[in-house]
């Protein structure tokens, strides 16, 4: 079986969403809801028996065990994990209809998504008895700003290096055509 697969059985389906199909191609609109009540859609996805798109701010959080003073409650909006011919990787997405949000906030957000999946990791390796379920992924970061904004051309500011730690987030503001691959980077 494969880790889309375990997933898939593993996550409510009420904490999902489903890929879209437009034009032959896979497509995800990734939405939040009232008040926020903004989108961006992700073009160029993988077949649906190669993606999960996780809400991870579904996951209740976990402010009843611990104190959160130093962030460790908090979680992104979306975790996509891609398990394609030529790819594994595990997207964690936080989105800004503004300028909101300081930077450290949204690494703390990022690194709960990133705990978020190790919790995910132990329930696949203990309960379904898969010992490298979930391994040999790569991760990336992408933080999502000024969606609410009008289209424009979409900016992108990247750190040095390749954005697979938080605090070297992909940075993109103004969304206006976001692609798959480009999210993933190399």
């Amino acid at each position: 079986m494969s880790d889309i697969a375990i997933l898939k059985e593993m996550i409510q389906k009420t904490a999902t969403i489903p890929l879209e199909d437009r034009h032959n191609k896979k497509q995800v609109t990734l939405a939040e809801p009232p008040p926020a009540n903004y989108s961006v859609t992700i073009y160029g996805m993988p077949a649906n028996d190669e993606v999960i798109i996780i809400k991870a701010d579904t996951f209740s959080s976990p402010n009843t065990v611990f104190k959160g003073n130093h962030g460790e409650c908090k979680r992104a909006d979306f975790v996509i994990i891609a398990d394609t011919d030529n790819k594994k990787v595990i997207l964690c997405i936080e989105m800004k209809a503004g300028k909101g949000g300081s930077e450290t906030d949204i690494i703390q957000q990022l690194k709960g998504a990133q705990c978020f999946v190790a919790y995910c990791r132990e329930i696949g390796q203990s309960f379904w008895n898969q010992q490298d379920f979930l391994q040999r992924y790569k991760y990336r970061f992408v933080s999502i700003r000024d969606i609410s904004i009008s289209k424009k051309k979409t900016r992108t500011e990247r750190s040095i290096g390749t954005h697979n730690r938080p605090d070297r987030m992909l940075k993109i503001s103004s969304p206006n055509r976001l692609e798959f691959n480009h999210l993933v980077g190399k």
